[in-house]
């Protein structure tokens, strides 16, 4: 039979828990902080943005070919939410720290651990409530987009929603780190400068090792930062999408393990080494799903329809061998404009770098890029998919495909008048907020469950 502890745990209601958690977060200075300090970060950003985009559309006004460049990805979300990047890297920490440093440092945690939920429970409502806080957190750039859907602007839903989720994992990340810095330190200001350590030495890594070959580039992936790169080029990542909600999962076991003050260090430790073995390996796991899809309207990460239909029927092994360096701006082409598309749309292709043989060009062949498939084999040195595609198509055999009229992407020029982005986002807005934060102040408690003796 359960006994009557273990049936009082699985009875008591979690609604008191999670409200407390995010009420605890929200009457705190640091979230309405951050969102006053965001407005006209966030809002600068914005108006920057919508003023370069008018200027790019008005010299396109008349010339299509101009036009079709302009993406309200590229022109004006990406710098928009680059804006509230930026403030959730740095500011961010300090509030979700506060779901479990504060009650750390009142001696509250110990009081907490007595209630009727188990230690997994309580670090799941505080991960909650840092979600919570996330979603509050979006409301400048969230009505960025409102404000460029009422100046007549365009949103793909797709390709703004797998933006939207880039930054939802990006931020959950954040908030996950911060919670292990606050479980181990034992101060606030401990914790919100292990974290920023953490985001910090994330850029570090992103402007030291960038295009850096071997073990450098390998490192270079571990920043935090990379989470967001493909969602802001407009490419859903199933493998990046897992191994992001992994490492989410995998933090918020490891501040588990920390946040009940009755475990032995000992214990912890082990524990805690097990966790992160165990993070890596699903991680790693994680890694080598290589779904990845083009959500974009202007389809920049394909090759054209037609060419994109005719190479997924390719089904024998395509086999290339580059002769670049990594740090080769050509290798860098070839990579962007080649090699990633091809790996999207066919079914079986193998890229060997050779980059080990004398940059002089001892053999002739440096710069050449070798294709075989099915047996048949041809070379070259272009970087551009206009003559890469015909040479696979003749080593295939297929004749080359059709183009659809009426396919390629116009782009959306729009000179928007930007008179009202200003008062909004350094009158308007930050004063609805105090107004908000004011009420936050007087809204009532809710009472918590009370019980002798916890679970950890």
């Amino acid at each position: 039979m359960r006994s009557p502890d273990v049936i009082a745990v699985r009875r008591t209601p979690l609604r008191p828990l999670l409200v407390k958690e995010l009420r605890s977060i929200v009457n705190g200075r640091a979230l309405w902080t951050m969102l006053l300090i965001m407005c006209p970060i966030v809002g600068f950003s914005f108006f920057q943005a919508l003023s370069l985009y008018g200027e790019a559309s008005a010299s396109a006004s008349d010339q299509a070919a101009l036009a079709s460049g302009l993406s309200p990805l590229d022109g004006i979300l990406v710098p928009t939410f680059g804006a509230f990047y930026v403030t959730v890297t740095l500011l961010f920490p300090f509030v979700a720290i506060r779901a479990l440093g504060r009650e750390k440092e009142t001696g509250t945690l110990r009081l907490l651990v007595q209630l009727p939920y188990r230690t997994p429970t309580l670090m799941m409502a505080k991960a909650a409530a840092v979600a919570g806080a996330w979603l509050i957190a979006l409301i400048p750039a969230a009505s960025a987009l409102v404000l460029w859907r009422m100046l007549g602007g365009h949103l793909h839903a797709i390709e703004t929603l797998n933006l939207l989720l880039g930054h939802l994992l990006y931020g959950l990340l954040i908030g996950a780190v911060a919670l292990v810095a606050a479980a181990i330190t034992e101060s606030t200001a401990t914790a919100a400068i292990v974290t920023l350590a953490i985001t910090i030495g994330s850029w570090i890594l992103d402007f030291a090792l960038a295009g850096q070959p071997g073990l450098a580039e390998w490192v270079s992936r571990l920043s935090l930062t990379q989470t967001l790169r493909p969602f802001e080029q407009g490419l859903f990542s199933l493998g990046l999408v897992l191994g992001s909600l992994v490492a989410i999962v995998g933090f918020a076991e490891l501040a588990t393990l920390w946040l009940h003050p009755g475990v032995p260090l000992r214990a912890r430790l082990v524990r805690s080494l097990a966790c992160a073995a165990i993070t890596s390996a699903l991680v790693l796991l994680a890694a080598q799903v290589r779904t990845t899809i083009d959500v974009t309207e202007d389809r920049r990460n394909s090759f054209p329809a037609a060419d994109q239909r005719a190479l997924a029927t390719l089904r024998e092994p395509l086999i290339i061998t580059v002769h670049l360096a990594p740090e080769d701006p050509r290798y860098v082409d070839l990579r962007r404009n080649v090699l990633s598309k091809l790996e999207r749309v066919m079914p079986n292709v193998t890229i060997r770098l050779v980059a080990n043989q004398s940059f002089i060009g001892r053999s002739g062949d440096y710069g050449e890029v070798e294709y075989s498939y099915a047996g048949r084999i041809d070379k070259s040195r272009s970087t551009s998919h206009r003559e890469i595609l015909p040479l696979l198509y003749g080593l295939a055999q297929v004749p080359l495909p059709t183009a659809v009229s009426g396919e390629d992407y116009s782009g959306y020029p729009l000179v928007a008048n930007a008179a009202l982005v200003l008062p909004w986002f350094f009158g308007v807005l930050p004063l609805l907020i105090a107004l908000a934060w004011w009420s936050s102040r007087r809204a009532p408690s809710i009472p918590l469950p009370i019980c002798q003796g916890g679970e950890s």
